[in-house]
């Protein structure tokens, strides 16, 4: 099995340096993105496609982040997967270490201290007042990166690190235990499933009023009082994609700790 993973890893591998190969050098001033594609008749377009984004972008989406319009809009398949990617792993995770039953042919984790205070241990009263103060300014933060990730720096992925990293901060200061209380391992591998529904869902809604696959600007339709009815479309549909990535990442992000801390069994963590 271990020469198999060993072929497989060194074929793709060389596959991937083989590819590197076609790329531009770094900074090539003649590279497509900086010159533009070229035309039928061999003339170069003028304006290159990294120029087009910064100049025209805003007038196509009316998101004025130009990351998040080129992540979300113009390579939305590329993002999706990337999305996709994010809940294999988490799957992979819960695939490969998951434990149902009682855990006994699992080693034991190392003994951990009970959860009674003792006089003069004030360690877990001063971190467990201070999570309680910031858990929810974390994750009040987190939601304004996710809903501004359209308009300023920020977006899904970044937002759904900040959320997903407080519900592990309350299981390092606290226990797994009181984390899953509150994210509960059926909840979060369902928030995980609708992020991507949500994502894919708003690709599929656009097919049907004949259009292609994401190309948001097929929901003008539920644009009712607005000037540009088709840019403002593409504008709330990425801050939905944005939503829909948030969830996944913070689910994803949480599984994750929650299964590598308890070697899967979600009893005692760290």
């Amino acid at each position: 099995m271990k020469w198999i993973a060993l072929i497989a890893v060194t074929l793709t591998g060389s596959l991937l340096l083989f590819g590197v190969g076609d790329f531009p050098e770094w900074g090539d001033p003649h590279s497509p993105a900086n010159q533009g594609p070229k035309l039928k008749s061999g003339e170069q377009v003028s304006k290159a496609v990294s120029q087009d984004f910064l100049t025209e972008t805003y007038e196509v989406t009316k998101v004025p982040n130009v990351v998040t319009a080129v992540l979300a809009d113009y390579r939305g398949y590329d993002t999706m997967f990337e999305t996709v990617v994010v809940f294999a792993a988490g799957l992979a995770i819960f695939a490969i270490l998951r434990v149902f039953g009682d855990g006994s042919d699992t080693p034991p984790m190392r003994a951990v201290e009970d959860d009674t205070f003792v006089e003069g241990d004030h360690s877990r009263i001063i971190i467990g007042t201070t999570c309680k103060l910031l858990i929810p300014i974390i994750q009040l933060f987190a939601l304004y990166v996710i809903a501004h990730g359209h308009y300023s720096p920020g977006g899904g992925f970044q937002g759904g690190v900040i959320m997903g990293a407080s519900f592990i901060l309350l299981a390092i200061a606290r226990d797994l235990k009181s984390a899953l209380d509150w994210f509960s391992e059926k909840n979060f591998m369902t928030l995980a499933s609708v992020g991507i529904l949500i994502y894919a869902g708003l690709g599929v809604l656009c097919q049907f009023f004949e259009r292609n696959f994401l190309d948001y600007g097929a929901l003008k339709v539920f644009m009712i009082s607005s000037d540009h009815p088709e840019q403002m479309a593409r504008s709330y549909s990425m801050l939905g994609v944005e939503i829909g990535v948030a969830f996944t990442v913070t689910a994803i992000m949480f599984a994750i700790y929650a299964n590598l801390s308890s070697r899967g069994e979600l009893k005692e963590g760290l």
